[in-house]
């Protein structure tokens, strides 16, 4: 009889790579709290735009906000008003300098 096991916890480190990249000890619930309500709203704010992966990395003062998206004009906006309006309501999720990139898939 066979084991069970999930593919993806299986691959992440080989074939996949990690959606949060940093590191904490004493902070690690507050962080994984804010990660998850930054995902969560960009999930619903951004739903249109098909987004398909969300990376956080976080270093001692910033939070880089990686956003893969089918469609990067939808997230941007009319000369960039739209993401700013992103940037300014994620940036309630945290105390810490945001930065946010868009890449196309």
């Amino acid at each position: 009889m066979g084991q069970k096991v999930n593919p993806h916890g299986l691959r992440v480190g080989v074939i996949k790579d990690w959606d949060s990249k940093w590191y904490a000890e004493a902070d690690f619930a507050d962080f994984l709290v804010e990660d998850y309500n930054i995902r969560t709203y960009l999930k619903k704010k951004l739903y249109a735009a098909g987004v398909s992966k969300i990376e956080i990395e976080r270093a001692s003062d910033r939070v880089k906000v990686i956003i893969y998206t089918a469609k990067p004009g939808v997230v941007i906006g009319k000369g960039g008003a739209e993401i700013e309006k992103i940037k300014g309501e994620v940036q309630k999720f945290t105390d810490k300098k945001l930065v946010v990139d868009i890449k196309e898939v």
